[in-house]
């Protein structure tokens, strides 16, 4: 058999039909869906949350006010002395100026097309 009588002979075959609604469910599966409510990163930061709201809750019925007080004093006192640190707080300089920089100074943007944007606002 050469590959041309092989083509014609699985040509020849009887093909059976599809399920009804095969066509739509595999357009759900994969081209619909449905976006998911939460990313996978605001998903971890939830929990993150939950876990140090339950862990506070825990804290204040466990030991009363006094260890609850303790515990917020201490992560208090954490972040400030964390903040007034003059190199964490330029590097959190540094990092929020950053998409500030790229988002008011970019070269991609031609001034020309700004000029343009900013003259049909005028118009309206």
């Amino acid at each position: 058999m050469n590959m041309d009588e092989l083509e014609q002979a699985i040509s020849a075959l009887p093909l059976e039909e599809p399920p009804a609604g095969l066509r739509a469910s595999i357009l759900l599966a994969t081209a619909y869906r449905p976006a998911p409510v939460f990313s996978m990163l605001e998903l971890a930061a939830i929990g993150a949350m939950g876990a140090v709201g339950l862990w506070l809750i825990v804290l204040l019925v466990s030991g009363g006010g006094t260890l609850f007080v303790h515990t917020l004093t201490t992560i208090g006192s954490f972040l400030y002395r964390a903040l007034t640190n003059p190199s964490i707080a330029a590097w959190l300089a540094a990092g929020a100026s950053v998409p500030l920089w790229l988002s008011l100074f970019t070269g991609f943007q031609p001034i020309a097309a700004a000029q343009q944007r900013s003259e049909r606002r005028a118009g309206r």
